[in-house]
């Protein structure tokens, strides 16, 4: 990962010079400007991902400057201001010209990096979630226009106004979530909360409090149920929720009802449930591994997601579709799919469906030269999806432990393969294997995984 860049204004040499020591000790990347015309010149040949800047400089006031930069690049660069002759005015003024923070000189070392690293998380986060807001607003509706996908879309409309439980099947990567939301979108709900829950990250631990909140102190910490008060709770995999938890969870829905962890007050269900499972729910109920009664209760209207290669038709609209997405949010180059590319893409299979249709696209616009993707190209790349026939034994895993722990011991496995993959990095992780990236981190933390 590179370094994260910070440009240092201030026309004090040794202020200039103790703060670039300490930030480069901590691995920043730094560059200096002792005055207004120098730091204009460094902000456009730098382009740093925070500046800390001084307000009493003899040329060019820090308060013009942040006025400038804020025009020119709004939030995408933090500014933290700086002086030694602060007062209230002057914080005031700063932080409504959009300055992140006020410090005051002679600075705290803790403070300063203390405030450039909650600066930097603040930023990352708007980031993210503006690219997460363009790529949902720009892909709600299904995207096809076969007679399966025709179909979906009726049903998810038909659907919509009605707050009866639903319950959602269809193969990894199916895009499960994503149609949820469309649903979400459809209904008289729909300014209301979406919240996730990833069944992969609860245990018998931390089920109850992450589920129905607590109480601590005489304070409320809000679980799930809170969050998506008169909105939508929609739970992922609940296929792999253990019977215990099932239990639990069936009798919150039949009595509407719950109470947080360390309170006797009831609380009343308003909201919306949607269940998604890529798992055959009645063969599961034979085997003992879901409540019938649940089952029943999340089935009121089922919702069955077509596989990627049972609308084959609707493929090289979504080649199209995931190209213009990656060019605007990524700036990646414009490639175009031959006719033969496309027609052989019609004909795979798809194991990963449309995750491993966007993740191909992603990587054929990364690593490709030509504007032109020919079936040589497509043939190379799936040429190397091979999938390992390795026989599981007791020399791969241990087969002799429960089955919640062998579960652990493949997931880490698994997760390592799959981060190994992806060159460590997170978010990349993350869209090869479907899950949300806070849930990712708090998985690979649970099963002792180290990113570095």
């Amino acid at each position: 990962m590179s370094k994260r860049r910070i440009l240092i204004v201030d026309d004090e040499p040794d202020i200039r010079n103790l703060v670039q020591e300490i930030l480069e000790d901590e691995g920043f990347e730094v560059n200096v400007a002792e005055n207004g015309v120098i730091a204009r010149q460094l902000i456009e040949k730098t382009k740093p991902d925070l500046i800390l800047l001084d307000i009493w400089m003899p040329d060019i006031d820090g308060i013009t400057l942040l006025k400038e930069w804020k025009n020119t690049f709004g939030h995408e660069i933090p500014i933290i201001m700086m002086s030694g002759h602060g007062n209230v005015e002057t914080a005031v003024e700063a932080t409504r010209s959009g300055a992140y923070d006020f410090i005051e000189k002679p600075l705290s070392t803790a403070k300063l990096l203390l405030t450039i690293k909650h600066a930097l998380e603040t930023s990352s986060l708007k980031s993210e979630n503006l690219k997460l807001n363009q790529i949902t607003f720009s892909k709600l509706e299904p995207i096809g226009k076969s007679k399966l996908i025709h179909e979906l879309k009726s049903q998810l409309l038909r659907i919509a106004e009605h707050d009866a439980y639903i319950l959602m099947r269809g193969e990894s990567g199916t895009n499960k979530e994503m149609l949820a939301r469309y649903l979400h979108s459809l209904s008289s709900r729909s300014d209301k909360p979406f919240v996730t829950v990833n069944v992969s990250t609860l245990n018998e631990e931390n089920f109850q409090n992450e589920l129905f909140g607590f109480m601590a102190n005489n304070q409320i910490q809000e679980g799930y149920l809170d969050n998506a008060m008169e909105g939508v709770l929609y739970i992922n995999d609940i296929g792999d929720l253990s019977i215990t938890l099932q239990s639990r969870l069936l009798d919150v829905l039949k009595t509407k009802q719950y109470i947080r962890t360390g309170s006797s007050e009831r609380v009343n269900l308003d909201l919306r449930i949607i269940a998604a499972t890529r798992y055959d729910a009645e063969s599961m109920i034979k085997k003992g591994q879901f409540i019938d009664e649940l089952y029943y209760l999340l089935n009121v209207l089922p919702i069955n997601i077509p596989s990627l290669h049972e609308h084959y038709e609707d493929i090289p609209e979504l080649l199209e579709y995931y190209v213009n997405q990656f060019i605007q949010i990524e700036s990646l180059p414009y490639r175009k799919f031959s006719v033969s590319a496309q027609n052989r893409l019609r004909s795979y299979k798809w194991p990963g469906n449309e995750s491993e249709l966007k993740n191909l696209v992603q990587r054929l616009l990364i690593l490709g030269t030509e504007e032109i993707i020919n079936i040589d190209e497509i043939e190379s790349y799936l040429g190397k999806i091979k999938i390992p026939q390795k026989e599981y034994n007791t020399e791969v895993f241990n087969l002799d432990l429960p089955l919640r722990d062998a579960r652990e011991e493949f997931e880490k496995a698994y997760l390592i393969y799959q981060l190994e993959k992806a060159n460590g990095n997170v978010s990349k992780l993350a869209n090869q294997i479907g899950i949300e990236r806070t849930h990712l981190y708090r998985k690979l933390k649970t099963l002792g995984i180290n990113l570095k």
